[in-house]
């Protein structure tokens, strides 16, 4: 379940956060196309933004962007937003924005960034564009959302999809290869492309989510005993925890092993996820330091990606 919160007046945050209502309904709008296209994955609007995973601002001063899957576990003010729109979103742009900002809040990154779409930038021109209206963009954000090639290893797939919405419009000349940009314009057709929905669908199958399928009695963690994940690769388990007392509590695998780690509350709404950690790639065990609340019950979400020894990989809660 991924929760979301729209700021509003009264919520102690500057009042160029706001959205007029027109933006805000074309929001739902786009988390219910993204929900629609029958993925393990829901999306509620909560009346709170203490409640809220997704925390959005309609600041026209700072541009559209969006913290990037599970890195929005990691701001927990609800006075700190983590994603934001610079523009109106009642025009097929707008609503394309609205769109692809909601993307990058389910993991997917920019499609221009793909390192196998072999584009070589004129730089300069693309700095000058970006550096103006409507973006604003000094040269560290422009580095990060444009030029930055990303890890091979963080990408969806092998091959680029120009027609995704996660890739941006460009006018021509600003990129010099592939070179039939250099004298005609990218320009991806809007919404979301036929790649888009087989890659969401891979990524979140519906019936395969622990977090809204659950068929069979969960294993209890218990503070201090540790518990076998039993898994082989690609597997995935849910574990539950009742908390015992309020306080800070450390959860975290054990083992040679790359594993993904989320962290949900359990509300009479549907569960609720506050926290993950993935140590996928790094010699590490994923782990999550946390406040829980005395009473309240939590479940433990891990996918197993790699272990030397399946008789030898644990999660424990201390």
């Amino acid at each position: 379940m991924l929760t979301y919160y729209c700021y509003q007046l009264g919520d102690g945050v500057p009042v160029a956060w706001y959205g007029s209502p027109v933006d805000v309904a074309q929001v739902k709008l786009a988390f219910d196309e993204w929900f629609t296209l029958g993925i393990g994955i829901q999306f509620r609007e909560v009346t709170s933004a203490d409640q809220a995973s997704v925390r959005i601002a309609f600041d026209q001063t700072d541009g559209s962007w969006s913290y990037v899957g599970r890195d929005i576990l990691s701001i927990r003010d609800p006075l700190e937003r983590t994603m934001n729109f610079g523009w109106a979103l009642n025009t097929p742009h707008g609503y394309d924005t609205a769109l692809h900002e909601i993307g990058h809040s389910i993991g997917l990154e920019h499609e221009h960034q793909n390192p196998h779409a072999g584009i070589i930038w004129d730089e300069m021109k693309v700095k000058q564009y970006f550096r103006a209206s409507p973006n604003n963009w000094d040269d560290a954000t422009i580095e990060q959302n444009i030029l930055r090639k990303i890890a091979t290893n963080s990408i969806r797939g092998g091959s680029w999809d120009p027609n995704s919405i996660m890739e941006y419009p460009f006018a021509a000349g600003l990129i010099q290869e592939p070179v039939q940009y250099v004298t005609q314009a990218l320009q991806p057709p809007g919404g979301l492309s036929s790649e888009d929905k087989l890659w969401l669908r891979a990524t979140y199958p519906l019936g395969n989510n622990p977090v809204i399928s659950e068929s069979e009695k969960l294993a209890q963690l218990k503070v201090g005993l540790s518990q076998l994940l039993l898994l082989d690769k690609g597997q995935t388990r849910l574990f539950e925890f009742k908390c015992p007392r309020t306080r800070n509590y450390d959860i975290a695998t054990f083992g040679t092993s790359d594993t993904v780690m989320v962290v949900f509350e359990v509300t009479p709404k549907g569960n609720v996820q506050i926290a993950g950690d993935d140590d996928s790639g790094e010699d590490r065990n994923a782990k999550v330091k946390i406040r829980l609340v005395q009473g309240r019950t939590y479940q433990i979400g891990l996918r197993l990606y790699f272990s030397d020894s399946v008789a030898e990989t644990a999660v424990m809660v201390w």
